[in-house]
């Protein structure tokens, strides 16, 4: 051991590098499970952002099961998920390129089984007594006009687009088998709603030629939102419902519907991408769950015959992707000291083994920030949730007197949230010495629909309040220095990030990736999956038109006196470049100091390593040049204009 040496916060030198956070690292996705053989996604910075495909064989080996350059990704709803699926050894996929289907086998290439065509596909399953895949496909044949979603049949033989089974609305998910192969079940919602406001849920019979026939609505509506339909191996249809302002689990049977657990936490997740599982069936009587309760997450096995819920322990905070078969469960699990992990749990033992990690580099603990978890008051004498996390770094201690730079992080969606697993972009900065406040502001997912719902209308409102009102709370308690607070998001986190460095005067500096800027050009330019997502966030257009205009900040840029640095990628379909790159022209000419750093080849989000890493350190750049101090580490400068 040996004492701290006195550095000014944000110039503390940190392992947690730019190079150890994109190096042998891999972000884990979809699993899937085949008899004894475990699938689940990479995606892998190092091969070019790349989403592989991979098996754990029943004797532990691990293999790729789609070789470079194939890419297990859709672009349905343009966010993908739910991008393959096994059966008796054989993966079918959609590849990120041509959108095509192809299917494979391990050492084999993949072969096409559809046509080059506008069509893309999605959340497949395999209807082995017809022969075919059944999935979600968006046909972008009209490129004047909207695509069009339905539920259609591919035949795994190849050379088709598809048999449409169901069509008509404006969106359907989920499709799923019942085990004999006799129903089939599904989602489906219209605009102007998301599947977290409201969707419904159909089950129909299959006829001997795969058409449906006695289509009937079990449950759902315009405000009730249904998630991840699964049926038992016993034939019964489960479902996870917010029908009590809880996404709870309920079964529907013999024509009924019953609750099998009431509790005020969350079993679902809105379902922005497809294939999202919450729960699986070990066996008939037996569910394998994830839920959070006031914000914090559990494993618990559910008994289907009495409702009686109990606890998993395990040393992890987070839990994602839950399968489960016979006897074990297979998911991904974090906590706040430990990324990402791909685990098989030992039903019978409560035993896990770890399959796969996301990043092979280990921090040690003395350079980790603990997030605590605090509430705070905010607007409307309501309280708001986020996680705090205080600079920490064994080797550094601040002069006497010196209150940190706070980061204060806006999460996407928004309807999404943040949770309390180790995050190593977020120790990047603590361990520079920045506090981080990361929050769970009203409309985030995790406190129950009304919590969702206070962000109905009132987006780039209560958001923003949130936001603020996390940073004043800090700087009240002497954590932070109330004269450099930045805020930093993505996607819509970066359009709260700009209200607020915008609307507010609170902020020093701040970071937009990805984010929107002008309401009325996400309105007319995103994709059809969030295209009507303003009526319930912000108001009906055009009715609300006012609205739209006074909650844009490009339209705004006279009230912005601070300095901003915006990424994007320059293949953004849902957040267009033009968002960014006409708030950099209006900070220009303003003369405040504004930085733009674009990638070629990058979509709504960078899974690129070289990408990742060059919008660290150029953030870390831009605050350090912002707020006065000299980093330890050696940064390639970025161009700031005005400065």
């Amino acid at each position: 051991m040996h004492d701290p040496q006195i550095a000014p916060y944000g110039s503390w030198k940190s392992p947690v590098t730019p190079e150890l956070i994109v190096s042998d690292s891999i972000g884990l996705g979809q699993i899937a499970l085949d008899g004894s053989q475990i699938y689940w996604i990479e995606n892998r910075p190092a091969e070019a952002g790349r989403s592989a495909i991979v098996c754990r064989a029943a004797d532990g080996t691990i293999s790729d099961i789609t070789p470079q350059p194939f890419s297990a990704r859709t672009r349905v709803h343009e966010y993908g998920g739910g991008s393959f699926v096994v059966s008796e050894g054989v993966v079918y996929f959609a590849n990120f390129a041509d959108q095509r289907l192809y299917r494979v086998t391990a050492g084999a290439d993949p072969e096409p089984i559809t046509q080059e065509s506008a069509m893309r596909y999605a959340d497949m399953v395999v209807d082995s007594r017809r022969g075919r895949l059944i999935c979600v496909r968006e046909d972008h044949t009209n490129s004047q006009s909207e695509a069009v979603n339905a539920l259609a049949s591919v035949p795994l033989s190849g050379g088709s687009v598809g048999q449409v089974l169901v069509e008509g609305n404006d969106f359907y998910s989920s499709p799923r088998l019942s085990p004999d192969g006799s129903r089939l079940a599904w989602l489906t919602w219209n605009h102007p709603n998301m599947p977290w406001d409201g969707t419904e849920l159909w089950v129909a019979d299959l006829n001997v030629d795969g058409t449906l026939a006695h289509a009937e609505q079990v449950a759902g509506g315009k405000t009730e939102s249904i998630f991840q339909p699964s049926w038992s191996p016993d034939g019964s249809l489960y479902f996870i419902s917010d029908r009590t302002n809880w996404w709870n689990i309920y079964r529907w049977r013999n024509g009924q519907i019953e609750a099998l657990h009431e509790q005020e936490a969350e079993f679902g997740v809105p379902q922005w991408i497809f294939g999202m599982s919450t729960y699986a069936f070990a066996s008939a009587q037996s569910i394998i769950c994830w839920y959070t309760a006031k914000g914090i997450e559990h494993l618990a096995r559910l008994d289907t015959t009495n409702g009686q819920l109990t606890p998993i322990e395990l040393p992890y905070s987070t839990f994602t992707n839950i399968q489960a078969s016979n006897g074990y469960a297979v998911f991904e699990a974090a906590s706040p000291a430990e990324d990402q992990t791909l685990l098989q749990l030992n039903l019978s033992a409560n035993k896990a083994e770890v399959l796969r990690q996301a990043s092979k580099v280990k921090v040690k603990q003395a350079y980790i920030s603990e997030p605590q978890s605090i509430e705070f008051p905010t607007e409307n004498g309501l309280s708001a949730y986020a996680y705090y996390y205080p600079p920490h770094n064994a080797d550094y201690q601040a002069p006497e007197g010196e209150l940190p730079p706070l980061l204060v992080l806006s999460h996407g969606g928004p309807t999404a949230q943040t949770v309390n697993a180790f995050n190593a972009g977020i120790q990047f900065w603590t361990s520079r010495g920045f506090a981080v406040i990361d929050v769970n502001y009203g409309g985030s997912t995790a406190y129950g629909r009304a919590y969702r719902e206070r962000l109905r209308g009132q987006w780039g409102i209560v958001d923003v309040d949130d936001c603020v009102n996390a940073a004043k709370y800090l700087v009240e308690r002497g954590l932070a220095d109330g004269r450099r607070l930045a805020i930093r998001g993505g996607s819509a986190g970066g359009y709260t990030t700009l209200c607020a460095l915008t609307f507010r005067d609170i902020f020093a500096a701040g970071a937009s990736h990805f984010g929107v800027s002008d309401l009325m050009g996400l309105l007319r330019d995103t994709h059809k999956f969030e295209s009507r997502y303003l009526d319930g966030m912000v108001g009906p257009y055009p009715e609300k038109a006012d609205l739209y205009y006074q909650r844009s900040a490009i339209n705004f840029t006279n009230k912005l006196s601070c300095p901003v640095i915006f990424f994007q990628g320059l293949e953004d379909k849902v957040v267009l470049p033009n968002q960014a790159e006409r708030m950099v022209e209006a900070l220009k000419a303003k003369k405040l100091p504004v930085a733009y750093v674009a990638y070629e080849g990058e979509q709504h989000g960078f899974r690129r390593a070289e990408n990742i890493k060059r919008t660290l350190e150029a953030e870390l750049y831009f605050y350090s040049r912002i707020f006065g101090f000299e980093p330890a580490d050696q940064i390639e400068p970025v161009a700031i204009e005005n400065l």
